[in-house]
Parts: structure tokens; C-alpha cells; sequence
């Protein structure tokens, strides 16, 4: 097999991801993000209780028929993913109940050094189909560093600036991708059934990779790692073996534009409104990044961070810190404080989490 030289930087790759990552030299990649297969025909869950298969869904999607040849190919892909990683380099596994704990073992056992587990909520799950269990309103994610001694990169910052100048925790509450950002076929079905949203990624990238850096995806589905790498301007290298799936993600891709900005508190007025961070926005796309900000008058200005920040000038941080440095204040409320353009129209930043509010109290 021949070995590729200069690496195929921002493109789809179709093929067997094993065979396909053989050929990239060694120590090339920043970051591996994997959605593998789930491990689901053998555990009998790809139907619903009328025998009719869940949308998107079919046999050879995920085709291991035992624990045996599901841990074979894991161990695989995940020791060319440790080859490619550079010293380094962090992955990401996302996995469910099927097969995370199996994929956890067999990474430690390659001498990959967890780093964290994280548990991703969703906020509006599938139902348990056959009602003889609870629902399953959960995925883990692993991250891992290549190594022990790894000096692997962690955002900090830019994840407390995501959550409001507060330390993020390792449970995220991120709703499941739905509306326009499901890709879907020509019968308007799921096209993939496990499409991850967007949200998702985001954090996940601008946690541990910097930009520029390379972002290796072997599952990449229908293109939500490399549309997100591409947004905040991270090299990648997708590898998916359906044709679908694809050429979905080829066309993904070439519609997603790369932000223009560099990547890098008071209560509410309303006590009783829940609190939602404002890097949850930029995540979900409401905001985007590069937008400027005004006060109501116009008098100052910043823009927003990819990671929910603001900057303006020398200063940056969350939208109430950069608010009330500018205004020499102890204290800024920078939902009011920020007004945004909308149709020639300055609007308060407070609109936009009411609309989140709104939905979230809608289900």
C-alpha cells in the first residue's frame, strides 16, 4: 500500500478507514474525533418493536455480528489513529452504552491517557422504543491524550468563556440535531441515524485544538466534524465509506464558510429566568461569530468570539466583564447592555435567550 506524503488536507476521503489511514505518515494530525458504529445489530436495537428499521438505518451500517470482530476492528482503526496521532494529539471517542465501555478498554490497553469522560444530555431524546427499559438520554464521550506524558492542549479559558466565566463541567447539555441541520434524502428521512449536531462539535474543537491544527474524523457520517473544523478554520481530514453519506458531507462542507474573527457577572433581570450560558448561542449558531455588538447608543463596540467572548480592543472576556470594563462599572447585565443588528434594527442579546427559553419551555 502506498503511503501518502503530503496529506489530503480539507478533503472527504471514500473508503475503508483502516485501509485509508495506513497510507497517512505517522505523527501528521493534531486531533482524531471518531463516531464509530455503535455495535447495535448485535445487540438487536436497528428495529423498532414492528420489526420496521429506525430511520436511516440499515444492516450493513453497522455490520458486526459479534463481540469478537467488533473488538478487532476497534483495536484497528484506534492503533492507526494512536500511529497518526502527534505525540501530542488528543482524541475523541463518542460512543453509548453499546460499545463505549468495550472502546475505553481497548484504548488504555494501546496506551492512550484518559483525560476525561464526558457525558453529553440530551435535551430531547429518542424514546425507548419497546417501553422495557429507561430512555437513553445520554452519550459518553472519551477524551484521551496519545500518551501519559502527552502536553496535550486544553482551552480553558475559552470553555469558562463559553459558559459565562464559569469552569465548564463535564456534563453538556446540548439538544440533538434537528430542523434544517439534519441532513435528510430524497424521501426527507434521516439520512445518517446518528447525525451529531453542531453544538457538539464546536466545544469539542475549540476545547483542544488550536487553529490551523489538523482534525482527523475516520467516521465522518454526513460531514458535521469537518463543516465545524472548516467554520473555525481547523484543517481536517474526513474518511466515510458510504457513498451517501459522502457526498452529503462534500456538499456540507462546500456550503460552510470559515469565520472572519481570530479563534480564539450580574443576574438576569428577570430572577427567575433560567441561566444560559452565552457561548451556548454562539454553539448553536443564533450568534455568529465575527458578529459586532453595540451598546444602545452606539458608543461602543466588540465582537464575538467563536468560544462566547467579546472583544474590544486589549480587552476581552464574557459579554457582562467586557461591558463593564468599558463602561468603568463593577457590574454589567451584558444581555441588555448588548444589542446586535437585525433588519437595520439594534435588538438586545436578552431576545435571543428568550427564544431559547421559549423553546426550551415549548419541548
Amino acid at each position: 500500500m502506498d503511503l501518502i506524503h503530503e496529506l489530503p488536507l480539507d478533503q472527504i476521503l471514500r473508503g475503508d478507514c483502516v485501509q485509508l489511514m495506513r497510507m497517512l505518515p505517522s505523527a501528521s494530525v493534531d486531533c482524531v474525533f471518531a463516531d464509530p458504529p455503535y455495535n447495535l445489530q448485535l445487540r438487536g436495537e436497528l428495529r423498532r418493536p414492528d420489526d420496521s428499521l429506525v430511520d436511516g438505518v440499515d444492516e450493513e451500517w453497522d455490520r458486526f455480528t459479534d463481540f469478537a470482530s467488533y473488538d478487532a476492528f476497534t483495536r484497528e482503526w484506534l492503533t492507526e489513529c494512536h500511529r497518526l496521532l502527534r505525540k501530542d494529539g488528543t482524541i475523541w471517542v463518542i460512543g453509548a452504552y453499546h460499545n463505549i465501555f468495550r472502546i475505553g478498554a481497548i484504548l488504555q490497553d494501546l496506551g492512550f491517557w484518559i483525560l476525561n469522560d464526558v457525558i453529553w444530555r440530551k435535551s430531547n431524546p429518542m424514546p425507548n422504543f419497546r417501553g422495557r427499559r429507561f430512555t437513553n438520554a445520554h452519550e459518553t464521550l472519551i477524551w484521551a491524550a496519545k500518551g501519559r506524558d502527552s502536553r496535550y492542549r486544553f482551552n480553558y479559558q475559552a470553555m469558562k468563556s463559553l459558559n459565562d466565566d464559569i469552569q465548564m463541567s463535564s456534563d453538556w447539555f446540548i439538544p440533538l440535531c434537528t430542523g434544517q441541520e439534519r441532513m435528510r434524502n430524497e424521501h426527507g428521512l434521516k439520512l445518517h441515524p446518528t447525525q451529531k449536531p453542531e453544538a457538539l462539535l464546536h466545544r469539542v474543537l475549540l476545547a483542544s485544538t488550536n487553529q490551523d491544527d489538523v482534525i482527523l474524523d475516520p467516521f465522518t457520517g454526513t460531514g458535521t466534524t469537518p463543516a465545524v473544523a472548516k467554520r473555525l478554520r481547523r484543517r481536517f481530514i474526513g474518511i466515510e465509506r458510504h457513498p451517501a453519506y459522502a457526498e452529503a458531507a462534500i456538499g456540507r462542507v462546500r456550503r460552510t464558510k470559515a469565520i472572519s474573527v481570530e479563534g480564539a457577572t450580574s443576574e438576569p433581570t428577570k430572577r427567575e429566568a433560567p441561566r444560559i450560558p452565552f457561548g451556548s448561542l454562539v454553539e448553536q449558531g443564533l450568534i455568529a461569530p465575527g458578529t459586532t455588538v453595540f451598546d444602545r447608543q452606539r458608543r461602543v463596540s466588540a465582537m464575538v468570539g467563536p468560544d462566547g467572548s467579546l472583544s474590544a480592543g486589549a480587552i476581552r472576556g464574557s459579554i457582562h466583564k467586557v461591558g463593564a470594563l468599558l463602561q468603568n462599572a463593577p457590574s454589567c447585565n451584558g444581555w441588555t447592555f448588548w444589542h446586535f443588528e437585525r433588519d437595520g434594527t439594534l435588538v438586545p442579546l436578552d431576545v435571543l435567550r428568550a427564544g431559547v427559553t421559549a423553546r426550551a419551555a415549548s419541548g
